[in-house]
């Protein structure tokens, strides 16, 4: 049988597959939500096994989603939800 070997990174940080409408600032969108997903997860268990405290985790959840907001305006995503690819200026 053959043996895959899995890096650190990818064990620790799994990527899911991206299914939507293939963009860049999609792409890059999606891997900012799954490693905030994934933060938020740590951030919970740290907190329900008592090494956080509820206010220090709410404290970096809070942060988290603003650096997500931010990056959602900065890449414009859904800014124009009824505008197709054929609408869009070229560049």
């Amino acid at each position: 049988m053959e043996q895959r070997i899995v890096s650190k990174d990818n064990f620790i940080y799994p990527r899911g597959r991206y299914y939507g409408h293939v963009k860049p600032e999609n792409l890059v969108f999606n891997a900012n939500l799954q490693e905030f997903a994934q933060r938020v997860s740590y951030i919970c268990n740290l907190e329900t096994g008592g090494k956080l405290s509820p206010e220090e985790a709410y404290e970096q959840i809070k942060v988290l989603w603003k650096n997500l907001k931010r990056t959602k305006k900065q890449l414009q995503i859904g800014e124009n939800p009824f505008q197709s690819e054929s609408d869009q200026p070229k560049s």
